[in-house]
């Protein structure tokens, strides 16, 4: 797995990238006063979603693709390298308790596998070859999507992943933070939110990082809007797994239907602890199994079985 790159090609090509430019206005900055370092880095943040907001129409084109084909079966999966890929990991991570997702429908792959979560994986991220791997081991196919996630968006690991996926038929979405990149060039669909220089020079779980996370969470989340996971801006199917998100559960039911408590607890039990279910058993008046078949033949959809059943 290790890098073939000659070193001194490598440092030049670092230097010509945007996240790794050299700020010689903050050459300084370890001699400033802690809250005036804290207002720099919160005026550098600031400045991320303007920097997200150019890219908007490319990120809508990306998830309407990703959403068309998740609806047929298909999964997101995300690829990367060291911040980019723990990002793109817990994106994934979260989707099943958000949206009931099962844990094989969004995914997350760090180079080096899991282990690259917590600690630094010599030479992962420089392999195109482990990308392939990881996803053969997936058996990606021509209904699912790939997003490679580089901040440089020279990552051979995110490119490795989005040029392999690309050959089996996958939709692919290249997600970088530098204008021009290899990445974006090599994805259907290329992402490229430039946020400039980073306040610590090439600390790119900065600014880049946080402009990931932005696209990341729009990803996941409107996608999972398309595929009728919510219902107005009610997260319906929620997994009610703990103490929390069995509160949060009612509570939903309950500014979803503006029911009692008791009906609430009656609809929940007759939906099987399922929100949307429970939703539809008392927007509806029908029992419990007439939701479930009302919201199977709607595609799971709340909106549409609603439809159906008046």
């Amino acid at each position: 797995m290790t890098s073939t790159s000659n070193p001194r090609d490598l440092r030049s090509e670092l230097d010509s990238l945007t996240t790794e430019a050299f700020r010689p206005e903050l050459a300084e900055i370890d001699r400033l006063p802690t809250l005036d370092i804290a207002r720099l880095m919160n005026g550098e943040d600031a400045a991320v979603p303007n920097a997200v907001a150019p890219c908007l129409p490319e990120i809508a084109a990306a998830i309407d693709a990703t959403a068309d084909r998740m609806a047929q079966g298909g999964r997101l999966v995300y690829a990367g390298a060291g911040t980019a890929g723990r990002l793109g990991v817990l994106d994934a991570s979260e989707c099943p308790p958000t949206f009931n997702t099962a844990p094989s429908q969004v995914i997350g792959l760090i180079a080096g596998g899991p282990e690259a979560m917590v600690t630094s994986v010599e030479g992962a991220e420089d392999s195109k070859e482990l990308a392939r791997a990881d996803l053969d081991a997936l058996a990606i196919g021509s209904l699912d999507t790939v997003v490679g996630i580089s901040a440089s968006g020279r990552t051979p690991y995110a490119i490795g992943a989005v040029e392999h996926a690309r050959a089996q038929g996958a939709l692919t979405i290249g997600l970088a933070c530098n204008p021009g990149s290899a990445l974006g060039a090599a994805a259907d669909h290329g992402i490229e939110i430039v946020v400039g220089p980073e306040l610590l020079t090439g600390s790119t779980r900065l600014k880049a990082g946080t402009a990931q996370k932005l696209v990341l969470n729009m990803l996941s989340t409107i996608t999972m809007i398309r595929l009728g996971k919510t219902y107005g801006n009610l997260m319906v199917d929620v997994r009610a797994s703990n103490d929390k998100l069995r509160a949060r559960s009612r509570r939903i039911v309950a500014l979803a239907t503006g029911a009692q408590d008791t009906d609430i607890e009656r609809a929940l039990t007759e939906a099987g602890d399922e929100v949307k279910t429970a939703i539809l058993v008392l927007l509806a008046d029908v029992d419990g199994a007439t939701a479930t078949r009302l919201l199977e033949e709607s595609g799971g959809h709340l909106r549409a079985a609603l439809a159906s059943a008046t």
